[in-house]
């Protein structure tokens, strides 16, 4: 049911090869940390491909093989205003011929990008990054301490040109704080265990606050999970608001903006009772949706094992919809891990990761021991790599996916989406799969971006193409100023206006985001939306003489 970030989620997809009853994929990826290489090794061991940074860009924390033998990476950007492990400042993509084509920074006196980051479905970035907060506003958000803070925000990037980069969406915890201690100032609660939506400034205040450190994205559910290492939490966001209602408590498809919709790992952080599972966690991601324990959530969990060693804990969350379920005064479920695997080697009690794959496997990387392996579903070491310098990061992909199919072309051939030629296609729109939109050609039904993706037939699948933004035709008649929709956001009703409706016979299709028909109305113009979720949908009018008009509404209750 649910995805990953879309580098896991995209060798699933690119699974051309039959699936090994011990190993699983083909190449595994590895860099190493203030280092310049990124390497690409066989399952016998040996480089296949070496990824190669200039001197003056040293690798950070991680890094992830995109289609097209693209490689992403954080960057280490001289960044005097923040310290500690982790700051980055910089993002860089470069091809198969180690050719930089894209440089970007994010790192200023106010706020720099740190530890992780997720590539993402629409050729976004989601960056992790500290900003600064000042004693004055610190305490007047309700803080004990008269200290200045670096509270975690997330941002997300629309790459530009060569180094140019738009935050089109962003959320900060900063909006999501409570406080017990004064009611004098902002964010005053009595209690703070009944708002576990929020975060308590008052819980082990300091400088570098949360030290967030992993970050993944679940295109399903329009989700984002991050970990935080101080106070030893994995966090869930709604990703389907607006920046404004992320910074809100209501919106999106969680109908909450941007509180926290789940928390896991430390009770006590929100002064619930219950164990506390995480010593220092990293490397918070959903589990794949074609894989065993399809959408629990994972956290590399530095020292929580047995005698203190690191373990990769995976636990299932209580979904509901888009929200999670939690009786208001207690801690989120479950209680414990539902599923463990603890390191064998000494207690190494650093950072690394873990890759769920479809077979039920699980590739492990364990920075400080500089080792790579992989486990078989009854924790049995089927594979395993000694590599030289810290790795926080590492993952496995099919030779389809780095070596697969040459990426589609999409023309236009009168109102039809044409694509290059293959024995199978999917096509896309604002990045989400078209269900039944599997011929070469295809017919936009409103203006959006569209992709397509193609196959062999034998399960060998292309990357996405490049976008092909469609613009819809229309006569004076179709305009969109022709047309009123009001209340836009609606809480449930939409009412239509305008003369073109006057004395004709019309029809009213309500479409979701795939462009799927969910109602149909005629000659009504008062329609009923309190059945469906929250979200953004399309009204297509449809008029006896032809025309058509389109128009984008957003359900907000």
């Amino acid at each position: 049911m649910h995805k990953t970030c879309f580098l896991i989620l995209a060798l699933m997809i690119f699974s051309g090869n039959p699936v090994s009853s011990q190993t699983y994929g083909d190449y595994t990826l590895y860099s190493v940390q203030n280092g310049t290489k990124a390497y690409l090794i066989k399952m016998d061991g040996t480089t296949y491909h070496t990824f190669n940074f200039a001197s003056n860009s040293k690798i950070g924390y991680s890094s992830y093989l995109l289609p097209n033998r693209v490689l992403l990476s954080t960057i280490l950007k001289q960044n005097p205003y923040f310290g500690g492990g982790g700051v980055c400042g910089g993002v860089q993509k470069i091809d198969w011929n180690n050719n930089v084509v894209w440089d970007f920074t994010y790192s200023t006196s106010q706020y720099c990008s740190h530890h992780d980051i997720c590539p993402m479905p629409n050729g976004n970035v989601l960056l992790i990054a500290y900003e600064v907060k000042s004693s004055t506003e610190v305490t007047q958000a309700g803080c004990t301490k008269n200290i200045t803070m670096w509270p975690d925000k997330i941002v997300e990037i629309q790459p530009s040109g060569t180094t140019g980069g738009t935050v089109v969406w962003e959320w900060h915890v900063w909006d999501h704080l409570c406080q017990n201690a004064n009611a004098s100032k902002d964010n005053y609660v009595t209690s703070i265990v009944d708002h576990p939506e929020l975060l308590n400034i008052n819980y082990q205040a300091n400088q570098d606050w949360m030290h967030a450190n992993g970050i993944d994205y679940n295109a399903e559910l329009d989700q984002i999970t991050f970990s935080s290492h101080n106070l030893n939490e994995i966090y869930v966001i709604d990703h389907s608001t607006t920046t404004a209602e992320a910074a809100g408590h209501t919106g999106g498809n969680s109908g909450k903006g941007g509180d926290f919709l789940y928390r896991w790992g430390n009770p006590a952080a929100y002064q619930a009772s219950g164990t506390t599972i995480f010593n220092i966690v990293h490397d918070a991601h959903w589990v794949p949706s074609n894989c065993p324990r399809a959408g629990y959530l994972v956290g590399f969990n530095n020292r929580g094992g047995s005698g203190g060693k690191t373990c990769i804990d995976l636990i299932d969350p209580p979904y509901d919809g888009y929200n999670y379920t939690i009786n208001i005064g207690s801690a989120f479920a479950p209680s414990t891990y539902t599923w463990r695997h603890t390191y064998s080697g000494n207690a190494i009690q650093d950072l690394g990761n873990s890759q769920q794959l479809p077979n039920g496997n699980t590739l492990i990387c364990i920075s400080g021991a500089r080792y790579i392996y992989e486990i078989d579903s009854n924790q049995t070491t089927v594979w395993s790599k000694t590599v030289s310098g810290a790795s926080a990061h590492a993952y496995r992909y099919t030779a389809c996916f780095v070596d697969g199919m040459t990426v589609p072309s999409i023309s236009l051939s009168g109102t039809s989406l044409i694509s290059s030629e293959a024995p199978g296609y999917q096509w896309y729109m604002n990045g989400d799969s078209v269900p039944g939109a599997t011929n070469q050609t295809f017919d936009p039904p409103l203006s959006a971006s569209f992709q397509v993706r193609t196959n062999d037939g034998n399960g060998c699948y292309s990357a996405l193409s490049e976008a092909y933004n469609y613009i819809a035709s229309s006569s004076p008649e179709q305009s969109e100023e022709s047309l009123i929709i009001y209340p836009n956001p609606s809480t449930g009703t939409i009412n239509l206006s305008g003369t073109f409706l006057d004395n004709r016979l019309f029809t009213v299709i309500v479409s979701d985001m795939t462009g799927k028909p969910l109602l149909q109305i005629d000659n009504n113009s008062s329609i009923d939306l309190s059945l469906l979720k929250n979200g953004i949908y399309f009204l297509k009018i449809k008029l006896t003489t032809g025309n058509v008009l389109i128009k984008k509404i957003i359900l907000s209750r």
